[in-house]
């Protein structure tokens, strides 16, 4: 197993909707060890493959004692049930903001051997669902905040030290984020 570098906010990568997974091999079983240890030593709550650099379908989580992980996922909400609350990303170290997600999701997918795997989820659980496979489709959380909170998120990313380290200069579009909730 290896802890991986987590992207940040700015790489291309975290922008594209991953690919499926069509070989469930060795090198799928490494990615999820390398995940769920990246993961671990971050103490988050989910990683995406996106977020190592790795444009493929998969992800970890590890919230609430429910750990595991999907490959190719799909969610199912059973409800029209929301909650709001913080959120936060790896790939945006430190910064958390109140998002808006549906409190129940089911994530249906596979194993790292291709075997139907099944998550559902509450509250916590149901958020990284959400926000996981959101990474896999190329959206980040702050396309799910309201105008307000995602002008402040902004603020804060181009004052944030890892991202003056990081050498990341941070525009703001002047155009509508698609996938906005509300």
């Amino acid at each position: 197993m290896t802890v991986r570098q987590v992207r940040l906010f700015g790489d291309p990568v975290l922008t594209m909707a991953a690919d499926p997974v069509t070989d469930f091999d060795r090198s799928l079983r490494t990615l999820v060890r390398d995940l769920t240890e990246t993961l671990r030593d971050q103490r988050g709550s989910g990683l995406a493959a996106p977020q190592i650099g790795v444009p493929l379908r998969v992800f970890v989580f590890d919230v609430d004692g429910v750990r595991g992980h999907l490959v190719n996922p799909a969610l199912e909400f059973p409800s029209d049930e929301e909650q709001v609350g913080p959120e936060g990303c790896l790939s945006i170290p430190g910064l958390y903001y109140d998002t808006r997600r549906r409190l129940h999701a089911v994530g249906r997918g596979l194993d790292d051997h291709g075997r139907p795997a099944q998550v559902v989820g509450t509250a916590e659980v149901a958020r990284c669902l959400q926000h996981e496979t959101d990474h896999l489709d190329g959206v980040m959380f702050l396309e799910r905040l309201d105008a307000a909170t995602r002008r402040a998120a902004m603020r804060d990313i181009r004052t944030a030290d890892w991202a003056a380290a990081a050498g990341r200069r941070v525009k703001v579009s002047p155009h509508p984020i698609r996938g906005l909730l509300r």
